[in-house]
């Protein structure tokens, strides 16, 4: 059995690293491991220039481990691959060590998400594209309109006891 995986997306500029800094302790307190996977549209390197792990990996080798006694880290070189595999990242996650993996962005993916909104980030109501696996939104404003559990962005005690009993069921 895979983990679960919960989607927190939105638009940027929303909150979503903000809320999950905050819902990660909160989650951690009860005992719930989490893993994450963040998206980013941005160009990206975990690694330091000059650093011996950068030299090699940049002298080809398409997978590099750098570790120590307190963290490891994976880097994999995919120049060829075009869309990102969110269930392959997962994959690679130890699920010994987790009990739900949070993925910030990914909003296109068919996994459960809970969809932010912002009344002042810039968007409309009607640029929230609530799919089928969407199970909650979470914003600062109420949305009379949805018909689907909403939750308060600036609460994120609730968010996680959602989160928890979601969990719940979903382990069920």
């Amino acid at each position: 059995m895979s983990l679960p995986l919960l989607g927190i997306s939105a638009w940027s500029g929303t909150g979503k690293t903000t809320l999950l800094k905050q819902l990660i302790p909160l989650l951690a307190r009860q005992n719930i491991r989490v893993g994450l996977i963040k998206h980013t549209h941005h160009k990206m390197d975990v690694d330091t220039r000059g650093k011996d792990s950068y030299e090699l990996r940049k002298a080809g080798a398409h997978q590099t481990i750098v570790a120590n006694s307190k963290r490891w880290a994976l880097m994999t070189e995919t120049p060829k691959e075009e869309a990102i595999d969110l269930r392959s990242l997962a994959a690679r996650m130890d699920q010994r060590y987790l009990d739900l993996i949070l993925v910030e962005g990914f909003k296109q993916e068919p996994i459960p998400k809970i969809q932010l909104f912002r009344e002042n980030a810039g968007h409309d109501l009607a640029d929230l594209a609530l799919d089928p696996y969407t199970i909650a939104v979470a914003s600062d404003i109420k949305l009379a309109e949805l018909n689907i559990t909403q939750l308060d962005l600036n609460n994120p005690v609730k968010i996680s006891q959602f989160i928890q009993s979601w969990l719940r069921k979903e382990k069920t």
